[in-house]
């Protein structure tokens, strides 16, 4: 029995499409009845004409910080994908960040052990790689640097791993991946997706930054490879290519049929709405989307390379081009 958490989001429903091709049983956590009706849409697209595979999975409606329910959860279970995190660079958010990505991870890493899981497989992010100090490309050697303004995400997803590491000291065999940002259909609300929409909507201004990306069906597919591999104990960086947020952005505006970004925004710009944002929170009660360590972000330089996950599965990514026009072809559709 196959166990997926995170179930509901982009990254585990895509891994539950891939998985239920296989034809082994499959076991999903979800936390409400919403999320679940959207992962269902999503498999719509893939299998128009067969609404069984979907149905065929164990649904299991559980909290990854209810251990009774996430107990029950493990019966019979032998691989583990863990998919599920909370997203939010609001420092605010921290305590709801660490209660989910690490003492979620940290029961997720406890069940395993106690139910001789073989093999866990944890999905954290690019964020929790340290920076090149030599100015090359950053690889899975790079170490965690916390005398810098890491975001609140970075910091638990790091915590995340710390507590894969720990059940690793104790016998259990895992893998970690770290993506970059993750291209893919269905989730247009949140992370990359939310792109989309404001692209679509008009959005003028770029910024100068440049980061790792990744389509959502390599992240499945080398999650999958690895979990089916004698590879153990690692972690992998899953970026195809690094592009500054300008030729990003430029892609999805021409995949959606409208105008590029053309103005590029100035760090000092962007404190500045920082700081309106802010004083309009604390007076308003208005929702802030502009936070310290994302104006960081997007005017940091980071380069990724992925020599080692092509090297040990000989795995070739597909062009993010593709996966943008794709995805846009999708969000026109109403997908």
């Amino acid at each position: 029995m196959i166990l997926v958490t995170g179930a509901t989001g982009l990254v585990g429903t895509h891994l539950l499409v891939k998985l239920v091709q296989q034809k082994e049983p499959i076991r999903a956590l979800y936390r409400s009845d919403q999320k679940k009706a959207y992962a269902k849409k999503v498999f719509s697209y893939y299998f128009p004409h067969d609404n069984n595979l979907f149905d065929n999975i164990d649904w299991i409606q559980a909290d990854i910080n209810d251990i009774p329910s996430l107990s029950a959860a493990f019966n019979q279970v032998t691989y583990v994908y863990h998919c599920a995190a909370k997203i939010s660079f609001n420092p605010a958010h921290y305590k709801k960040l660490r209660k989910v990505n690490i003492e979620g991870t940290a029961n997720i890493v406890n069940l395993c052990l106690i139910h001789n899981v073989k093999k866990l497989c944890y999905v954290s992010s690019i964020a929790t790689l340290g920076e090149s100090i030599t100015g090359k490309h950053i690889d899975e050697s790079e170490e965690w640097n916390p005398e810098i303004p890491n975001s609140v995400y970075a910091i638990t997803k790091y915590g995340a791993e710390m507590e894969v590491w720990r059940g690793v000291q104790e016998g259990l065999d895992a893998v970690i991946v770290n993506p970059g940002i993750i291209i893919g259909p269905g989730f247009f609300d949140g992370g990359s997706g939310f792109l989309f929409k404001r692209i679509y909507a008009g959005m003028n201004y770029y910024t100068t930054g440049t980061s790792g990306f990744v389509s959502v069906i390599d992240v499945i597919n080398t999650m999958f490879m690895l979990m089916n591999s004698n590879c153990t104990n690692e972690r992998y960086i899953l970026v195809a290519e690094n592009l500054n947020y300008q030729s990003a952005f430029s892609m999805i505006a021409k995949g959606l049929k409208k105008p590029a970004p053309t103005k590029e925004a100035s760090p000092f710009m962007m404190k500045i709405a920082y700081y309106v944002q802010r004083i309009s929170h604390v007076l308003f009660r208005t929702k802030q989307s502009i936070f310290k360590s994302s104006i960081r972000s997007a005017f940091s330089n980071s380069y990724y390379t992925n020599d080692k996950i092509k090297s040990e599965l000989n795995y070739e990514f597909n062009p993010i081009e593709k996966a943008i026009e794709e995805t846009a072809t999708l969000f026109l559709k109403g997908f």
